[in-house]
């Protein structure tokens, strides 16, 4: 049901799958939301398909533009009560290991560009809005396995950033979320190799951002819940036997 409210969320990286389905989801809760990409026109041609011009704005945003971010927070047309940094950037990790330019790029926007961005929110004690951040993360950085362990550990420094700007944050009463999630049916993921039974819809998880609560990791989907414990407990004999 659309219960109108005065707040707003600025969904970062938000020419995403998920992102686009979280942007649909707060509408109809009754966000008003700023969705930000580098790729406007994309975000544009969804607003308009979609008829959401009443209560999303787009506005340009690079992530790896570092020294941009800052001119970006502050000519926001209004201070976000909720962030979510959806932007994300993957290679195989064959590639990663043999072209640093991608594993670059990785880290880049899986984790530099977050922090860089997110600090300014974060710091900014004049927006009395903020109430939560969240990051979208993945189970790739829950242990470092052979097959994606470049990717994997740029999303493990972006989920250790989050919980320490939890604990900085928990004085202010503003909440931060890692999502950690697994296979998606999205356009990163094309042409890899992924077991069908375990891939989750962008909309599925788009509803795990929206209804995020107290808890610190996220985890959607039973089956990537047990996936995630077993993870974290595995010993390290038994992770270097992983794919």
């Amino acid at each position: 049901m659309n219960q109108e409210t005065s707040k707003t969320v600025l969904i970062l990286g938000a020419n995403s799958d998920v992102a686009k389905q979280a942007v649909k989801q707060y509408v109809e809760t009754g966000f008003s939301v700023i969705a930000a990409s580098r790729n406007t026109n994309s975000l544009e041609s969804f607003v308009e398909a979609n008829n959401l011009h009443a209560k999303v704005t787009a506005l340009y945003f690079d992530s790896i533009d570092f020294d941009s971010h800052q001119k970006f927070y502050n000519e926001l047309p209004v201070k976000p009560h909720i962030v979510v940094y959806a932007a994300g950037f993957l290679v195989e990790n064959e590639k990663a290991l043999t072209d640093f330019k991608g594993a670059q790029q990785m880290m880049q926007v899986n984790y530099m560009g977050a922090v860089s961005i997110l600090n300014i929110i974060a710091m900014d004690k004049s927006n009395k809005n903020l109430e939560r951040i969240i990051g979208l993360s993945s189970l790739s950085g829950v242990r470092g396995r052979k097959s994606n362990f470049v990717y994997g550990s740029t999303k493990a420094a972006f989920t250790t950033y989050l919980a320490g700007l939890r604990q900085e944050l928990a004085s202010r009463n503003i909440k931060v979320n890692a999502l950690v999630i697994g296979y998606i049916n999205t356009k990163i993921n094309v042409g890899l190799e992924l077991n069908k039974n375990l891939i989750m819809e962008p909309d599925y998880v788009a509803k795990f951002i929206v209804n995020a609560g107290n808890s610190f990791s996220i985890v959607p989907n039973f089956k990537w819940k047990m996936i995630y414990l077993i993870l974290k407990m595995l010993p390290e004999s038994l992770v270097a036997k992983l794919p």
